[in-house]
Parts: structure tokens; sequence; C-alpha cells
């Protein structure tokens, strides 16, 4: 079914999918349905797609607002959930504003010495092990996306081995430092570098500066925590790409999710956008 699931996994429980904005939890669910998984929703409010909550049964959904991880345990229970996956980007603004913690987690921000999206995500996951459901790897189900090495979609413009050499090493550490996953570079200048704000963001603000012969390189994190942290390219992603005016993406081999692949490779082509599977 998915190299991503557990060896010893038990089809007859069910699988709980906490879902997050956009095509990742609703292709997610799609593919875990054919697989013959029972699958319930625990729907983020104001997050999920409403074509998504709208595909489960009101007996096989359930909602929760961001930061009621007391809440969210409970609705695990009452489904009597074997497992579960974290899909699809919850608003990054939301862990300053708009989160809505109840005694649970409140006890649990308040063991954190660092506040981040890695450490808050990291300890709902711990918790929700402790309840006795298996966290899940966030690709499980979605092996086929992972982008595959090599030239995926040859596109108008050549990539420079120089350039792609230099936008791999300020990625990698851009990476490293837990800044961000993805860098925008133009002729050995680095023009915009991913952090909170997001990947759409960042390529707008590349755009910008109308340079030519422009490179996304979108890369993993090292110690990446895949229960909750996938890096993603999605049709928004060549949109944004496109009208920034970047031609060229560097995206990680077997680590970067291409939502959905063969539609990613469709588009690309139509665009002219260069998409290289980098190692």
């Amino acid at each position: 079914m998915s190299r991503f699931l557990p060896e010893n996994f038990d089809v007859s429980r069910p699988l709980a999918l906490i879902a997050g904005q956009g095509s990742y939890p609703i292709l997610l669910a799609e593919r875990a349905r054919k697989a013959g998984i029972r699958v319930c929703l625990i729907e983020l409010g104001g997050e999920t797609s409403p074509g998504l909550i709208s595909s489960f049964p009101v007996n096989q959904r359930s909602a929760v607002k961001v930061g009621q991880v007391g809440k969210l345990l409970k609705e695990l229970k009452n489904f009597n959930a074997g497992y579960a996956v974290m899909a699809g980007q919850v608003t990054p603004g939301k862990l300053f504003r708009g989160l809505h913690p109840d005694l649970k987690a409140i006890r649990m921000l308040a063991g954190l010495d660092r506040k981040n999206a890695e450490t808050i995500f990291g300890a709902i996951g711990e918790e929700i092990e402790k309840a006795g459901v298996h966290l899940l790897d966030a690709r499980v189900f979605m092996d086929e996306d992972l982008a595959d090495e090599g030239v995926m979609v040859k596109g108008k413009e050549k990539i420079d081995p120089e350039h792609l050499a230099h936008g791999i090493e300020i990625a990698r550490e851009n990476a490293r430092l837990d800044v961000g996953q993805g860098v925008v570079v133009s002729r050995g200048t680095v023009l915009a570098v991913e952090a909170f704000e997001g990947t759409n963001a960042m390529l707008e603000r590349a755009g910008k500066f109308g340079a030519k012969n422009c490179l996304f390189v979108k890369l993993g994190k090292p110690k990446q925590d895949t229960r909750f942290d996938v890096p993603v390219f999605g049709l928004q992603t060549l949109e944004a790409m496109e009208s920034a005016g970047i031609k060229n993406a560097a995206i990680e081999a077997g680590t970067v999710l291409l939502l959905n692949q063969k539609e990613i490779i469709r588009e690309a082509q139509r665009l002219g956008t260069s998409l290289l599977g980098i190692t």
C-alpha cells in the first residue's frame, strides 16, 4: 500500500486524518480509501477544505480549533483510531494569533523552551502517541508523488551547473539552520530565502527584482520530522513561479512531494518551466 506504513500496520483500525489546507489531505484521503483503509476526519477550524469535509459522513468527522489538543485527543479516542496522520498546511500566523489553546495545550506549551512550528507540532505528536495512537509519516500513501531524480521537465531555460551548485549550497545551509526549505538564486546572487512566510510569498518577493535566469531550489531539512513536516511543491507553487517570472526549479528527489505529480508535470510542460530532481 505504501512503504511509509509500519510493518505491523493493522488495516482493521481506523486512520484519523488531521487535515489542514489544500489538496494534500484530499489526495491522501482518496488513496487511503482506495487501499481499503477506514478513514475518519478531524478538521481544523478555518483550515480544512469544505470539499474534503463534505466527503465524510457526519459520524466519520469532527472538528477542533487549532490549539485544542485535549479535544483532539478526545476525538481520536471517540473514533477508536489506531493511527493518525497530519496533512496540509496550517496558517503560519496562527502560532501567534488565532490559537485556541485548551488546558492540555497550555500545559504542553509551558513545557517548551522554544516555541516554533517544529517544537509545537512535535509536542502534539508526542501527546498523540501517549494516547495510544500511532502518528504516521505524513508521506504515507503519497509514494507516487515524491520527486524523481533527474530531468522531470525540460523547460525553456537551461539550468547552469554553477548556478545550481550555488543554489543547493545556500538551500542546504538555510535548511540546516531551520530557517526554511527554499531559496531563489540568480547567477550567483541570493534573491530570496524562505522563512516563516512560506514558499509562495518568498517567490513573490524574488520576482520583484526582475532578475534573469532565476532558479528556485526546494530541499528537505536534516533530521526532518516527516510526521508533520514534509516539503511540498504544488500547482500553487508553479503558479507563483510563473507570476514571479521564475522558470527553473530544482527539487530534492525522494524528499519533496509533487502534488499531484502527473498534473504538476503536465502544467510545467505547458508553462515551459524546468523541473529537475536533485540529490
